[in-house]
């Protein structure tokens, strides 16, 4: 395969995780859906003040739109495969607590293991898509 061809599939991959990225941000803005997301953040990691749940949830959003418009850059698409790749990491903790309750999230709780590996084929196409 040209390198043409695999900067082509990059680009469309970026475009795809972009729009996913952007979609599941402002969805940290919708007052029911952002209720839901602060509950599942896990207790140990709940703060009082400027670092409470609802904040959390707001914050991640940020970083979500933020991300998935880098990418669309290319001077800040490498940077922003990055940290959406450690953003990623960072919110696997609430993941997992909803996966441990789901007579508590309903949907939300996407037992353990498929949550793992897509939480792990996304990062590995975040990185694809721009290294």
């Amino acid at each position: 395969m040209s390198s043409e061809s695999v900067e082509g599939i990059q680009v469309v991959l970026r475009v795809i995780l972009a729009g996913a990225f952007i979609a599941m941000g402002i969805l940290h803005f919708r007052p029911a859906a952002q209720r839901t997301m602060a509950k599942i953040i896990p207790p140990r990691l709940r703060f009082t003040g400027v670092a409470n749940p609802r904040n959390l949830v707001i914050f991640t959003g940020i970083c979500e739109i933020a991300g998935g418009i880098g990418l669309l850059v290319p001077a800040t698409s490498l940077a922003a495969g990055i940290a959406l790749a450690v953003f990623l990491v960072a919110v696997f903790p609430a993941n997992a607590y909803a996966a441990a309750h789901p007579e508590r999230f309903g949907r939300l709780a996407i037992p353990l293991g498929p949550r793992l590996a897509a939480q792990i084929i996304m990062i590995a196409l975040v990185l694809l898509s721009v290294v």
